[in-house]
């Protein structure tokens, strides 16, 4: 046996049980938009928190930093960046947004923006309740803690690939601790504002938010789920 084999743990669990667990937690898991007001306990928020310190990285350069906003510090931070992205301030990206969104993706957004919408009942073309539905992602949908994950300027696109690393481990920690979540690339809008309130220095580049909590699962707005897309349209096998 190598020096390897022998550090490798031995799994608790059968190969098919634990994709099993994998599989349950990622259908489960959806983009929650209606959290109850119960704080979460810090020490189910350190458990999160350790699990997603796992996620693979770049050279093992772990570049997301994490900033967790509760109670007052939470409500501070959340009339102050609602208010700004209310006023219809200039948005400011320290990753560029796409630049287009066309044919299937396009499609999917639509999909995506409807389905919601729909279990709403907004109007299609109603721009105004949209814009009322966009900006409770600056009130974190009503969840009692907010994540913010940002990097260093130097790493670019690598330490942002990284970020979105660390932020699916964090979702699905979450999911496994009976937690929601929502991951907001909307907060990143602002991210001179989120630089300036929590005092981090002009090389750290917001990535996105997470609003985490107590899913209302009672509420109309949790009840609908996206679609995704079969193999077919994924992959390609190359053989021989």
């Amino acid at each position: 046996m190598t020096d390897a084999a022998a550090m490798a743990p031995k799994p608790r669990y059968t190969n098919e049980d634990r994709v099993g667990v994998l599989e349950e937690l990622l259908n489960e898991r959806y983009s929650v938009r209606a959290f109850k007001p119960q704080e979460v306990p810090r020490a189910t928020i350190e458990r999160v928190l350790k699990v997603a310190q796992r996620t693979a990285s770049w050279c093992n350069s772990q570049p997301w930093q994490v900033i967790i906003a509760s109670g007052e510090a939470k409500e501070r931070f959340r009339k102050l960046i609602h208010a700004e992205a209310a006023s219809g301030a200039h948005a400011e990206f320290d990753f560029p947004p796409p630049r287009e969104y066309r044919g299937v993706y396009l499609a999917r957004r639509r999909e995506s923006g409807f389905q919601l919408y729909n279990t709403l009942g907004i109007p299609r073309g109603d721009k105004a309740a949209y814009a009322r539905q966009a900006l409770e992602n600056y009130n974190f949908f009503g969840a009692p803690h907010v994540a913010i994950i940002h990097t260093d300027e130097a790493l670019g696109v690598y330490g942002a690939i990284d970020c979105g690393g660390y932020v699916g481990n964090f979702m699905l920690a979450a999911q496994a601790l009976g937690l929601g979540t929502i991951p907001q690339a909307a907060l990143a809008h602002h991210s001179a504002l989120i630089r300036k309130h929590f005092g981090l220095g002009d090389d750290r580049c917001v990535v996105c938010g997470i609003s985490f909590g107590y899913a209302d699962h009672a509420r109309l707005v949790n009840s609908y789920r996206t679609s995704r897309a079969s193999l077919d349209e994924a992959v390609t096998f190359v053989d021989g």
